[in-house]
């Protein structure tokens, strides 16, 4: 049976405040923006990088002055907050373990998680606050809306 990877993969939520906590610290924290928890899969490569972090600087999920997502997080002013979250390629199909097959190994993942974040501020036109790549992290947010999307950068929905 052959695998089926897919892309860098990225949970998108909409918050009013969010942060993140490493052993008693907080590392990372916003206000209005958006937290992006971030899954890099073994086939992934600097492109999807780029791609993404433009698709959700990009995405219109802020409300308007008549209450429609019309908005993007650069008119909005937003921050953004990334958390490492290789969970996010957890295979479930068999049995009650998941299976982190297609998640990306530190020694990939990471420099591909720093690159993304330094084009997330690029893109953004702001810092990125962030968690600590491979650490036990508690993350707190208040959800807006709730609105969450969920990307996939070989999906490309």
């Amino acid at each position: 049976m052959a695998l089926i990877f897919e892309g860098m993969r990225a949970v998108v939520q909409r918050v009013r405040s969010a942060s993140v906590t490493v052993a008693g610290s907080v590392t990372g924290s916003i206000g209005t923006g958006l937290l992006v928890l971030l899954g890099i899969d073994v086939m992934d490569e600097p492109g999807d990088v780029i791609w993404l972090s433009q698709k959700i600087a990009s995405l219109r999920i802020f409300n308007d002055a008549d209450g429609q997502m019309n908005r993007s997080l650069l008119e909005v002013r937003g921050q953004v907050l990334v958390v490492s979250q290789f969970t996010l390629h957890a295979a479930t199909k068999k049995g009650a373990r998941p299976s982190y097959i297609r998640a990306a190994r530190p020694e990939v993942a990471k420099p591909l998680y720093e690159a993304f974040v330094a084009q997330m501020e690029k893109d953004s036109r702001k810092p990125v606050a962030c968690g600590v790549f491979g650490a036990h992290m508690e993350v707190a947010l208040v959800n807006d809306g709730p609105v969450t999307i969920i990307i996939d950068t070989k999906a490309k929905e």
